[in-house]
């Protein structure tokens, strides 16, 4: 068997993937699970997918990489299963993987390309571990961003998403301190052939004016935003020591929406953090509605090792499910509206490889068959079946 890599978890998880899975392209009987672990949930996969790799490549070299190898390295690296570790901040090092530097081009897999443009966090959310499984903030210079956009479209890519742990908080370690906004405009110029650029999950206090700018008069900017939103009750923010209130976040989407009427809002929900009682979950519910949040992503909190919040008045785990439950049916009908309100408007939609793709607004569209990987194709749906815009 040629090389496995296994991703779990984030988009910058995606992304890195690809990268060493470019690494390995030579090798033979490995397989490699880059592994999450924001939440226990996230473990709990991890754990599932390096059984189920073992049971699928009994004779295969198994390694483990990712978050959950740096926060849960003992408890992974005594898995009968495991042959070893790669540290998560050397991963994507060619040496560690016994691969000569210089050789790897990373040929993307999807229509779309993932660009890690930053790792790590210097914020201190109590509910939160990936500091720990990535380090503090760095920010990948803007020559080496570009040589990366590059290598993607010149094997095909279409539309590009920059990725990262804190993506917002690019540049803030590179000389003269630049901000997302900058280096967004920098792709944009040097490839005018790029058709699409999204962005990954924004903290919006750090959203800059030149970015605010580009997202108004740029069209190859997609009209999709997803925020690291995480809670709608100010003392649940406060209590998670984000630096946004629920107004803050209100302000930012109605202000989005003038420059972009079009705008879908996508946006990550925590059920059931700790102290929350039932009028700050309805709360938490009614801020789906009221930012229309149509890309919604709902965690069920869980007490992770060494976080402030791990000490706080936990909630019942049942009552944790039971809300989660319903911010996903809240997101559900929201959702739902929203995509029945696209049916026979004018969509243009990136094919991929399943016969569907997705829309500027990352609706997913289901397309003619025959229709090429990779192609922009302009459809109108006359019909939603089950999500999908047919």
């Amino acid at each position: 068997m040629t090389a496995e890599v296994i991703s779990l978890g984030c988009r910058l998880n995606l992304a890195e993937s690809e990268t060493i899975r470019a690494l390995l392209a030579n090798e033979r009987d490995v397989v490699v699970v880059n592994s999450c672990a924001v939440t226990a949930e996230a473990v709990r996969q991890t754990r599932q997918a390096i059984r189920k790799a073992r049971r699928a490549h009994p004779d295969a070299r198994l390694l483990v990489t990712g978050c959950a190898a740096e926060i849960e390295r003992e408890a992974l690296g005594s898995m009968p299963e495991v042959d070893g570790l790669i540290a998560n901040a050397h991963k994507l090092d060619p040496r560690v993987w016994n691969v000569p530097g210089n050789t790897a081009l990373v040929t993307p897999l999807h229509t779309r390309a993932f660009i890690a443009v930053q790792n790590g966090c210097d914020h201190a959310c109590t509910f939160c571990v990936i500091p720990q499984g990535r380090g503090s903030s760095r920010s990948v210079p803007v020559v080496g961003v570009l040589q990366e956009v590059g290598r993607h479209l010149e094997c095909g890519a279409s539309e590009v998403v920059l990725t990262g742990v804190d993506v917002t908080s690019w540049g803030h370690d590179l000389p003269g301190q630049p901000r997302l906004g900058s280096l967004v405009s920098a792709v944009l110029s040097a490839f005018p052939e790029l058709a699409r650029l999204r962005l990954s999950s924004l903290d919006g206090v750090e959203i800059d004016p030149e970015l605010l700018e580009l997202f108004e008069g740029e069209p190859r900017i997609m009209p999709h935003i997803h925020l690291s939103l995480q809670h709608g009750h100010d003392l649940i923010l406060k209590r998670m020591k984000r630096r946004h209130t629920r107004a803050d976040a209100v302000s930012l989407v109605e202000g989005l929406r003038t420059k972009r009427p079009d705008l879908a809002v996508g946006a990550d929900l925590i059920a059931g953090f700790p102290t929350e009682d039932e009028i700050m979950h309805q709360a938490n519910r009614s801020i789906i509605r009221e930012l229309q949040v149509v890309h919604c992503h709902v965690f069920p909190y869980s007490p992770r090792p060494g976080t402030p919040a791990a000490r706080m008045p936990q909630v019942d785990k049942s009552l944790i499910r039971r809300r989660a439950g319903e911010l996903r049916a809240e997101a559900e009908v929201v959702r739902t509206d929203w995509l029945t309100g696209l049916v026979g408007s004018e969509l243009t939609v990136l094919a991929e490889a399943d016969g569907t793709g997705h829309a500027e607004n990352f609706a997913r569209v289901a397309l003619p068959s025959g229709t090429q990987r990779g192609r922009l194709v302009s459809i109108r749906p006359q019909s939603l079946d089950g999500g999908l815009l047919q």
